[in-house]
């Protein structure tokens, strides 16, 4: 089974065919059909590396839905000073099919 490696929002996924991902927002509709350009490619034991990107080839991919992750916390502390201070946050992201690779 094909399989690449894309890049968006300043990180890289390994993705197949049917393969539902999380990305940082991409501020789209759900049913966006995006294409990403890739920078591997691979089948079996065939492999073709990019310069950055391969040629001729592409990555389609429908957004599903827009969401927000997790709650994540942010702690500082110093020591022997009494200091501390918690943050909360929680991530945009985008749940993405990949559709096709080509």
């Amino acid at each position: 089974m094909a399989y690449a490696v894309i890049k968006t929002g300043g990180k890289q996924y390994r993705v197949q065919e049917g393969d539902k991902i999380d990305v940082e927002n991409l501020n789209l509709d759900e049913g966006t059909i995006l294409e990403f350009a890739p920078l591997l490619i691979g089948e079996g034991s065939d492999i073709k590396v990019g310069t950055p990107v391969v040629d001729g080839s592409s990555v389609k991919a429908t957004v599903v839905s827009n969401f927000r992750g997790p709650k994540g916390i942010a702690f500082k502390f110093k020591r022997r000073k009494g200091f501390h201070k918690t943050k909360g946050f929680r991530r945009a992201l985008t749940k993405i099919s990949i559709d096709s690779i080509a």
